[in-house]
């Protein structure tokens, strides 16, 4: 049980009790939720900031006292017509993050999360990540300004992994893929411009575009990626000059876009004199079983086309906000303007711990078990799915990534299923989400968020009674 989840069952746990009336002690809540010391006095001290328990040393912890409601609120109705002011002039912006914190919301201790997109910490190198903090916070200059482009050791391993001759120079460090981006989107496409991406897609690409005063236009996928004429196609009918693209792995099919494709995805983009914005985001999550990986497009793109994204923070921690962007030409010196007006640079000791962590002797042998462990619970909840669910169970199974993109019958709505699986126990992603219109009926699971295997298949179980429920045979 993480530090977060340990807070959140203690949170429940206190607005039980009467104001005043003294909660378990410490030795309790660790043999009761069979986590260590350090654990439970982090999740009281967080209590205490949210003001729901009070601590008096030598005597417990204690509900705290109701505060008082505020006599007066403020009147915030102002702020409609100050922020709607740009809704008439064109390009207006859209922003709604509501796929995006979706994804980010946190189950409750009692649901079987199936909604994150991140690992559990249970599959993440939290010790290895402690060790790499601390030695790189005993680096000289560790705490000093870092060079606007990224540490240059970083920059450089960044480039090594892409391959193809790219060098540290053509890498720039940003704050996560999230980041990446955004930058890549707001440096590379005006305001009021169409940006092409596949349908589905990533939510959130669609968030950053809308936020940006960008017009999604969607380009249909097959099993086996985005398919190339139609791309050609919304080239040439929008005038669209940046496509966005997920070629391994894609969330939420999974699918791996093949050579043939890739080619051919490049080719029409030089056509239309565009970008392709590469986000690389699942190739540290390639399964043990897998095989040989494509590389990148970008190690195969001489003349610049590609803007090629990644991060650590999925292999890593979510909280290792690390990745990188690669471009050639006038597009990196645009992309690192507009990175340092957003951001400056990223903090230093972040770029001294991730270069720690990916260069020591441990982070490939971490890759191969995070490797391993992907493919166990890939296999185990498809086999519980087609015991339980056959109807849920999708046609191919990804060997990357961490997601399952589930079909449901026709006529069930996906938000109706969401809340019943919800109502069951699993938190899912609904898949209207990932589209920019004319919503398939789906949704996303992510088989790496659940804590333990058992947890996993429980999960599998719950969503045949939530079928069941709207009146769906499972089998």
């Amino acid at each position: 049980m993480s530090v977060q989840e340990l807070t959140d069952a203690l949170r429940t746990t206190v607005l039980r009790y009467s104001p005043g009336e003294r909660i378990p002690s410490s030795r309790e809540l660790v043999e009761h939720y069979r986590v260590s010391p350090v654990s439970v006095s982090r999740a009281i001290r967080e209590l205490v900031a949210e003001g729901v328990v009070v601590s008096r040393p030598g005597a417990g912890v204690f509900r705290a006292e109701s505060r008082p409601v505020p006599a007066r609120q403020g009147d915030f109705s102002w702020q409609e017509v100050a922020l709607s002011a740009e809704a008439g002039a064109p390009p207006a912006r859209v922003v709604d993050a509501s796929g995006v914190l979706a994804a980010l919301a946190l189950a409750p201790p009692e649901v079987v999360d199936l909604n994150s997109g991140y690992p559990h910490a249970a599959l993440l190198p939290e010790r290895a990540l402690a060790g790499a903090l601390a030695r790189a916070a005993r680096r000289p200059g560790a705490w000093g300004r870092p060079p606007l482009e990224g540490l240059p050791e970083l920059r450089g391993w960044f480039a090594r992994e892409v391959g193809g001759g790219v060098t540290a120079a053509e890498v720039l460090v940003t704050a996560g893929g999230q980041s990446a981006l955004t930058c890549a989107l707001r440096s590379l496409a005006p305001p009021g411009a169409p940006v092409l991406v596949e349908s589905p897609t990533y939510p959130g690409v669609l968030a950053i575009a809308r936020a940006a005063g960008l017009r999604p236009v969607p380009v249909p996928v097959d099993a086996d990626g985005v398919l190339p004429e139609r791309l050609a196609e919304a080239f040439a009918a929008s005038g669209a000059r940046v496509f966005v693209c997920q070629p391994l792995f894609q969330n939420p099919t999974g699918s791996v876009l093949s050579a043939e494709r890739r080619r051919a995805v490049l080719a029409a983009a030089e056509r239309a004199g565009a970008f392709v914005v590469e986000d690389d985001f699942a190739r540290l999550l390639a399964h043990a079983d897998a095989g040989e990986l494509p590389p990148p497009m970008a190690a195969d793109d001489p003349n610049g086309t590609v803007v090629h994204v990644r991060s650590l923070t999925k292999a890593a921690s979510p909280s290792l906000r690390v990745g990188a962007l690669v471009a050639r030409g006038p597009a990196l010196a645009r992309l690192r303007a507009v990175q340092a007006v957003d951001s400056f640079f990223v903090p230093r000791p972040l770029q001294e711990a991730a270069l720690e962590l990916v260069t020591a002797t441990d982070w490939p042998r971490h890759l191969r078990t995070l490797a391993r462990e992907l493919a166990d619970r890939r296999q185990l909840f498809a086999t519980a799915l087609a015991q339980r669910a056959p109807a849920l169970l999708p046609a191919r199974l990804p060997r990357g990534g961490f997601h399952l993109w589930l079909p449901l019958p026709a006529q069930l709505d996906p938000v109706a299923f969401t809340a019943a699986a919800l109502r069951h126990g699993v938190a899912l992603s609904p898949g209207p989400n990932y589209f920019t219109a004319e919503p398939a009926p789906r949704v996303r699971v992510s088989y790496a968020a659940a804590e333990t295997h058992s947890r996993l298949t429980s999960a599998a179980h719950h969503l045949g009674a939530a079928l069941e429920s709207l009146g769906c045979p499972g089998r």
